[in-house]
């Protein structure tokens, strides 16, 4: 896999990069593969691969072979990888707000909108979401839906093939988006203009929406464009926003209070208030989250930042 790079090639380059014969290298590739441990394309009957990201990539490939040893192993390690996510500009996720918390007079770019994204889609696959599935599996968790992981064009394929997920439609996936919303799931689609998938993730259980969780200044660290904002006079302190909040950006004295320093943007909070209290704002043009065009940028730019490039 260290001989892979950011983007996808064909077994000829890959092998003369190596400096290995192309059959030899075709069946490695194909092997590793199968094991989930880089990423297959196939177009025309041509196979290409790509280096995969731990995550999201190869861990998520074996939601389907997890057991103890290999959900042990993986907590052992995920501190380390927080640690390096936490000090990247660029994140693989970013935060997008629910549908019901844009107003009209947003000028919401479509790659920011999940339904949009979900629409603009030829292809779509569901899987079960790796974090709440390792938690439950481990006597912890939450009871958020699990089999609500969407994965878009290429990569649906790819999980299609190696029996990850399900092939379903786009009323199917927006149902999944809705239910999803309904259950207080923050919307993490790709960080790419082009998003290859959608994460529906909890602050429980969810490891980079944990890792997120656990920043001092959570809002400085995602890759978002929005914030929430309370009305004062409006607000009955109810209290049924801070139980949204997957960020404890809320809390509840006379009225709510938002700690700027961690809200995130992805509105869970603003749908359910019943007295119209609580609303979502677009940061500054010069404070707003751009992504990049294509995952593969989006790999790239993650691999400058870590200075592999």
């Amino acid at each position: 896999a260290m001989g892979l790079q950011m983007k996808v090639e064909p077994v000829s380059i890959i092998a003369e990069r190596l400096n290995t014969d192309e059959e030899s290298t075709a069946s490695t590739l194909e092997k590793m593969a199968q094991k989930g441990l880089v990423i297959k394309f196939s177009r025309g009957g041509v196979h290409q691969y790509m280096a995969a990201q731990f995550m999201i990539g190869i861990w998520e490939y074996h939601v389907n072979q997890l057991d103890e040893a290999l959900i042990k192993d993986f907590h052992e390690y995920s501190p380390y990888l927080a640690k390096e996510w936490a000090d990247l500009e660029t994140k693989q996720l970013r935060t997008i707000p629910v549908a019901q918390s844009v107003s009209a007079e947003m000028k919401i770019m479509p790659y920011d909108e999940a339904e949009q994204i979900i629409k603009s889609q030829s292809k779509i696959v569901v899987a079960p979401c790796i974090c709440r599935k390792e938690q439950k599996m481990g006597g912890n968790g939450c009871d958020k839906p699990i089999d609500n992981c969407l994965i878009f064009s290429g990569g649906a394929y790819l999980y299609e093939e190696r029996g990850i997920g399900r092939p379903i439609t786009q009323d199917e996936a927006l149902k999944i988006l809705n239910e999803a919303v309904d259950a207080g799931l923050v919307i993490q689609p790709g960080n790419s203009q082009k998003s290859l998938n959608i994460c529906l993730c909890c602050g429980c259980c969810c490891q980079m929406l944990k890792t997120l969780k656990s920043a001092d200044k959570p809002a400085l660290a995602a890759n978002s464009s929005y914030y929430a904002v309370v009305d004062e006079e409006a607000c009955t302190a109810c209290g049924i926003c801070e139980e949204r909040c997957q960020m404890d950006a809320i809390a509840v004295e006379d009225t709510s209070q938002i700690d700027s320093d961690r809200c995130i943007g992805c509105g869970l909070c603003v749908p359910t208030c019943d007295f119209d209290a609580i609303r979502l704002l677009e940061k500054e043009n010069t404070e707003k989250w751009v992504p990049p065009q294509t995952m593969i940028d989006t790999f790239l730019n993650i691999a400058k930042e870590r200075g592999k490039v």
